[in-house]
């Protein structure tokens, strides 16, 4: 489908210069957009409000922005019910805007990456409607999973597989007489119906969608469940018991990480290739380990994944370690990077996870600390270099996430890690919007604290860490470095990356004295996520402290 005569058919701009393929160590900075910045005052973040405050990402220091879904959708999971994929939803602006904020980014060095969605679309898009329409057996039923129910009058699902989101996978049709009819499947809520991946016509049109994005001179795709869109052709039961959830990777299930999907990806990496400037594919891929997840890194297929092992691997230095080698292992295997994350818009805020309070900020600062060091790329989700923690405390009545709906207000979703983004002033909605407009969700007066404005001049600030992190990491850290892991006492990690680069956390809960020579003093501290002491030519780490190094070889 051709783009619009009224429109570029690119941003406008080149992307920025190619060297090293950039994705391999590349800081990328999530944008949740509806959270981000708003720039009409009607309570929602838009591509406007991302393009005004894009040359503070710059200032920032990231590479790259992901920019979460803008497209037109009922906004029944947040934009993950895409409506139509090549147009952009107006509460969020126009694809004007969409060009615009792409030739800013560029402008300003910043590469940018958006969300496809090719699991499932919304109830809205035309396709469902159309299938909706139809009677069972109709080509444009073949574009969706729909079967007969079980038992004497189809009144029980096809199987027993559960949504995501609560409750059975399955909802049934009714005709306008109140007929019921087929069943079709929804992975996640009843309004996210998933796509048929062995129709052609549905490989066709996301080729389309793909190159839609591409000629407006995206740089890249994160592809939502990319372990998903494939399922087992028999459909079968799920034992009794099992468990059935997306994003623990400890199941083996029929409609999750099977082999078809790596067959879609070779499609999708032969036409990003045919693009100038190193488009790049990242996957959202929960499966069951590092060398599971390899497979879709292999050279012909994804360029990242993201590394949720390391996300869950919680405040354990035999597990941290472990799952940085094993992530290590299994990616450099396929000849691919790794990624490295601690929060996105679907987990608690690390600050929260780690402990909240006091003692939590520190440890998700030693957090950053360590990940920034490690090699390969690193994904920021926005406002953690503010150190914002998880809202805890929203009103019920503000809940918007649908797993509060369908888990029967038993699980309070998302929604705490949506919170848009405090910019400046002493109350809310602290600089997100106008003075007067009130954001989708509630913001905690006590936010005055996190605001960059408030942050900004204090060289003790979590955003000063952050900005002081990204310009070391260029200037002190050899991107084509690996990791050689330092003898240290037990608690603390440390590792070298060549021959002038030192990091070292420590994660128990008392000071830590390192005397081994390639932590002394005589290196130089760069920099560290709290106070770092001397004890004679030992380095003195207090709890919950990381800290980086310029020091040579013995």
């Amino acid at each position: 489908m051709p783009n619009p005569p009224d429109y570029p058919t690119d941003s406008g701009t080149a992307p920025p210069a190619a060297g090293r393929e950039w994705w391999r160590d590349a800081v990328i900075y999530q944008i949740y957009v509806r959270s981000f910045a708003d720039s009409d005052g009607d309570g929602e973040g838009d591509l406007q409000g991302v393009r005004n405050r894009l040359p503070e990402l710059a200032a920032l220091g990231v590479d790259a922005v992901w920019l979460t879904p803008f497209y037109v959708s009922p906004l029944a999971d947040g934009g993950y019910d895409v409506a139509d994929y090549r147009d952009v939803d107006p509460r969020f602006g126009t694809l004007h805007d969409f060009d615009a904020l792409t030739a800013r980014a560029h402008e300003l060095g910043l590469r940018v990456v958006i969300d496809i969605v090719p699991n499932h679309t919304s109830s809205a898009h035309a396709w469902f409607r159309a299938a909706v329409a139809a009677e069972p057996g109709a080509p444009e039923r073949s574009r969706y999973v729909f079967r007969p129910g079980r038992g004497p009058e189809g009144e029980r699902p096809p199987n027993n597989w559960q949504s995501v989101f609560g409750g059975a996978a399955w909802t049934r049709l009714k005709r306008p007489d109140g007929t019921p009819e087929e069943w079709y499947l929804h992975l996640f809520d009843p309004e996210q119906p998933d796509l048929d991946w062995t129709s052609a016509e549905v490989h066709a049109e996301f080729d389309d969608v793909l190159r839609f994005w591409l000629d407006r001179g995206v740089d890249g795709f994160r592809i939502d469940v990319a372990h998903g869109m494939v399922k087992d052709p028999a459909l079968p039961d799920l034992p009794e018991g099992q468990k059935a959830d997306l994003l623990d990777g400890s199941t083996e299930l029929p409609y999750f990480d099977q082999d078809g999907v790596h067959d879609i990806y070779r499609r999708w990496h032969g036409i990003a290739a045919s693009y100038p400037g190193e488009r790049a594919l990242v996957a959202e891929a929960w499966v069951e380990d590092a060398d599971r997840v390899a497979r879709y890194l292999r050279p012909d297929e994804l360029h990242q994944a993201f590394n949720f092992e390391y996300l869950t691997a919680g405040w354990d230095p035999e597990v941290l370690r472990g799952v940085i080698d094993g992530s290590l292992a299994a990616n450099g295997a396929v000849g691919a990077p790794t990624t490295w994350v601690l929060s996105n818009h679907d987990v608690t805020r690390h600050v929260t996870r780690f402990g909240g309070g006091e003692r939590g900020l520190a440890r998700a600062r030693a957090a950053t600390l360590l990940t920034l060091a490690l090699p390969g790329s690193t994904y920021l989700y926005q406002g953690e270099e503010l150190g914002l923690p998880e809202v805890t405390d929203l009103p019920d009545d503000a809940l918007q996430d649908p797993t509060w709906e369908r888990s029967g207000r038993t699980e309070r979703g998302r929604d705490g890690c949506r919170v848009p983004l405090p910019w400046e002033g002493d109350r809310p909605p602290f600089g997100f919007g106008p003075a007067d407009s009130r954001p989708w969700l509630p913001m905690p007066a006590a936010w005055a604290r996190y605001t960059r404005e408030a942050q900004r001049d204090d060289p003790d600030s979590t955003l000063a860490m952050y900005t002081a992190a990204l310009e070391h990491r260029r200037t002190a850290i050899d991107p084509a470095a690996g990791l050689e892991w330092l003898e240290t006492v037990e608690g603390v990690l440390a590792f070298r990356r060549g021959a002038d680069f030192v990091c070292a956390i420590n994660l128990t809960g008392a000071t830590a004295t390192l005397g081994h020579s390639a932590l002394a003093t005589a290196g130089r501290v760069l920099m560290a996520s709290g106070p770092v002491g001397a004890d004679g030519d030992a380095l003195v780490l207090p709890a919950d402290t990381a800290v980086w190094l310029a020091a040579g070889r013995d």
